[in-house]
């Protein structure tokens, strides 16, 4: 980073990433000696009745598409082109469904700032050839820049409407680690830094899969019990999985509002329980279909994700031994988000698995 004063821009600006803008600009007046006031924002563009959605924001700070009620300060500017947006930023602040990465990286490619930094607050994965690729890894790897994460359990209106939650910044470098807690941490909003960057990611992205599972149960009636087991199973495979392909993964971290809380959260509150839950209570309409009619734009994570793991599962071990029969619930919920098994087929699928004595 530079010692002039440090620029931000939020790369995205749906319904999370709107109430990030609304922190991130009231935080850089906090530190007028360190941050400039204006906080860029990549809005990608559309139209409102006929008026652009950047339009809508600069003039009444209000993103009426995705954040509706909840003002934005006068300090953001919404930009709908990206390279416009982000050219002279120190900290990059990626915050859009996962599937958008890779296009929006090779985008800024060679046309941002070489000393910047990046967060991603993105909760997702990406799979090739069947090995496991970081979202941080792809945005590290196409613009050669450090990338730290931020995760939690934070469902976007809760935290627009300022009641307390906790969040997990993942750095390893301990100095932009307190940069970032800097531009995040409001009086309801509480950050911890922790250097496991990879296990953060991880408990971020797979929570979603496991918030699938929850919404079966929710679908299917089945209780309090048996979704409180698919949680408890559920965090079993997600400790499992980070330590198979990240052995340095540090079992304390789960214990950070990144592991269990988000998962929780998630699978209570989250748009993918939301929609799971409609799917297994009717299955004759398609996720994709649920999608779209219930989540005004907004993109299911958790069906995409589980394909990847999947993919990166049916990969043998050492032992020649496929991945997928030691995490039996990701391939459960993966199967039944593809149509090769029903939402009604779930909890007999659980009876096998090695946790459940």
């Amino acid at each position: 980073m530079t010692s002039s004063l440090l620029k931000v821009c939020i790369v995205g600006s749906g319904n999370w990433g709107s109430v990030i803008a609304k922190i991130v600009g009231i935080n850089v007046h906090k530190y007028p000696d360190k941050f400039a006031s204006a906080v860029t924002m990549y809005v990608y563009e559309e139209l409102i009745d006929g008026v652009k959605l950047t339009e809508i924001i600069n003039t009444r700070h209000e993103n009426v598409k995705y954040l509706p009620g909840c003002k934005l300060p006068e300090n953001v500017v919404a930009c709908s082109d990206a390279l416009e947006s982000a050219k002279d930023a120190d900290i990059l602040v990626f915050v859009l469904p996962h599937q958008f990465i890779g296009k929006i990286c090779q985008e800024l490619n060679g046309h941002i700032k070489k000393s910047a930094v990046a967060v991603s607050l993105i909760k997702g994965l990406e799979a090739k050839d069947g090995r496991l690729s970081l979202i941080s890894n792809v945005i590290r790897k196409t613009l050669c820049i450090p990338v730290a994460v931020l995760m939690g359990a934070n469902v976007a209106n809760e935290v627009a409407e300022e009641t307390f939650c906790e969040s997990t910044i993942g750095c390893k470098n301990a100095s932009t680690g307190n940069t970032l807690k800097e531009i995040f941490q409001t009086p309801y909003f509480r950050i911890s830094v922790v250097p496991d960057e990879e296990t953060v990611e991880l408990c971020g992205a797979l929570k979603n899969v496991v918030a699938i599972g929850a919404g079966f149960m929710d679908g299917l009636r089945q209780g309090d019990n048996s979704k409180a087991a698919i949680i408890r199973l559920g965090l079993m495979e997600i400790i499992s999985f980070c330590k198979h392909f990240y052995p340095q993964t540090k079992i304390e971290t789960f214990l950070e509002s990144c592991g269990v809380a988000d998962l929780i959260t998630t699978c209570y509150g989250g748009r993918n329980r939301k929609v799971a839950a409609a799917y297994a209570a009717n299955p004759q309409k398609s996720l994709t279909e649920l999608e779209h009619e219930m989540l005004n734009g907004q993109k299911l994570q958790g069906p995409s994700t589980a394909a990847d793991v999947c993919s990166v599962l049916k990969r043998k071990d050492a032992s020649g031994t496929n991945l997928m029969q030691k995490f039996p619930i990701f391939t459960a919920i993966h199967k039944i988000c593809t149509g090769e098994m029903q939402p009604n087929e779930f909890v007999g699928s659980l009876i096998g698995n090695p946790e459940v004595r």
